[in-house]
């Protein structure tokens, strides 16, 4: 079984040139894909940069309910503090910004937020998820295959450029289902009127410095799958990938093939596909 399975698309644009097969377009994301991408991009960078600025006026991490310096720390941060109550045994104290860095903080929360529900509701509706993040029946080796050819960042082949490999379909759910709930979950749990309204949910995570630091870790977690990210659009062709996630369409040599031979134009029925006919993907 191929580890690359297809991603639907809702439509097909044939053009010709002058010399050389006719060349395809075929839509690889929908708008609202696009949208939401951008969005949460923008607030993504607005949540680091001010998140960022709010650590450093404590840049120090406990576990359990209250955390101070009088409290031996799990993680220190030999970072300059924007507090001078904190011993970090600098000479200098850094400009407090905490005002507007927690007033950008929760703006773009909200926005992620917003965003993240608009998502996961086209998703669940409009067949997304199950169709192009859901993995089919995958076996281990080919999961293993697809992150070993990540970690020596080969060049996806053209048929992988219109799919969603096993690796990037079991990432990109852990991050929308598991680590940017948790983000959420755990940035309510350190708001103190949050607390007094649902102490419970405080407490499952095992109080209000315990969410600090997890929050700080799926933080970590988050810019890394960033980064890897960004790197394998790099590798994969930054100018089509992008071309792709702002216009929705890309070039697709298949789709010429298909204009070039009549017969073949068309999209084959189910009943079609038994008799060995070539099928596209199917739409959404």
């Amino acid at each position: 079984m191929n580890a690359s399975l297809p991603i639907a698309d809702r439509g097909v644009v044939t053009t010709s040139a002058s010399a050389g097969p006719a060349v395809g377009e075929r839509k690889r994301h929908s708008a609202l894909v696009r949208i939401t991408h951008w969005l949460t991009t923008i607030a993504f960078f607005a949540l680091l940069l001010s998140g960022g600025e709010i650590v450093l006026s404590h840049p120090r991490f406990y576990w359990g309910e209250t955390g101070n310096v009088n409290m031996s720390p799990w993680l220190n941060l030999h970072v300059p503090s924007s507090r001078d109550t904190v011993p970090t045994g600098y000479g200098y104290v850094l400009p407090d910004q905490n005002g507007w860095s927690r007033y950008l903080h929760f703006e773009a929360a909200w926005l992620a937020v917003g965003t993240g529900l608009l998502y996961l509701l086209y998703g669940l509706f409009s067949g997304h998820f199950r169709l192009n993040l859901f993995p089919s029946d995958v076996s281990l080796k080919e999961l293993v295959a697809s992150t070993m050819k990540h970690l020596r960042f080969e060049r996806p082949s053209k048929q992988e450029a219109w799919s969603y490999n096993v690796l990037q379909r079991w990432s990109y759910l852990v991050v929308i289902f598991v680590l940017f709930p948790l983000m959420i979950w755990t940035g309510l749990a350190m708001s103190f009127g949050f607390d007094a309204a649902f102490p419970l949910t405080v407490r499952l995570l095992g109080g209000q410095q315990t969410a600090r630091s997890i929050h700080f870790i799926v933080t970590i977690l988050l810019v890394l799958f960033l980064l890897i990210h960004v790197v394998m659009v790099f590798v994969a062709g930054f100018r089509s990938r992008m071309r792709a996630m702002i216009t929705g369409r890309a070039e697709d040599s298949r789709v010429g093939a298909d204009a070039a031979c009549p017969e073949r134009s068309r999209r084959v029925r189910p009943a079609e596909a038994k008799r060995g006919l070539p099928a596209l993907p199917p739409t959404e």
